[in-house]
C-alpha cells in the first residue's frame, strides 16, 4: 500500500492508476490526511465502462431490469408506413 499526496497525485496520474490497476491500493492524502482511495477493480467487475454502471446502477437499485423472455428485446414493428406519415405530415404543414 503507498501514500501520495493530492500534488503528487495530480501531476503523475497515469503512474499511480498503473500501480493500482496491477493491485497495489493507492491512499491519496490532502495535508497528510487520508481523503480517497485508488483501488484495482473488484472481481466480476465488468471491463466495459457501460456494462460496469449499469451493473452498479442495478445493484443501487436505480434500474431494474427489464422481465421479460430471455430472447430479448420484442422485435421492433413499424408504428405506421412511411406513406401515411407523409400524408400526415403534409396535412399537418398545409394547415400553417
Amino acid at each position: 500500500m503507498r501514500a501520495v499526496g493530492l500534488k503528487v497525485l495530480k501531476n503523475r496520474l497515469s503512474e499511480y492508476v498503473r500501480i493500482a490497476s496491477s493491485g497495489e491500493t493507492i491512499l491519496v492524502t490532502d495535508r497528510e490526511r487520508v481523503v480517497a482511495e485508488l483501488v484495482p477493480p473488484r472481481e466480476g467487475r465488468a471491463e466495459s465502462t457501460q456494462d460496469a454502471l449499469l451493473a452498479d446502477a442495478v445493484r443501487k437499485g436505480w434500474l431494474t431490469p427489464a422481465v421479460g423472455s430471455a430472447g430479448g428485446p420484442a422485435p421492433r414493428r413499424p408504428v405506421t408506413t412511411l406513406s401515411v406519415l407523409l400524408e400526415e405530415l403534409a396535412d399537418d404543414r398545409a394547415d400553417r
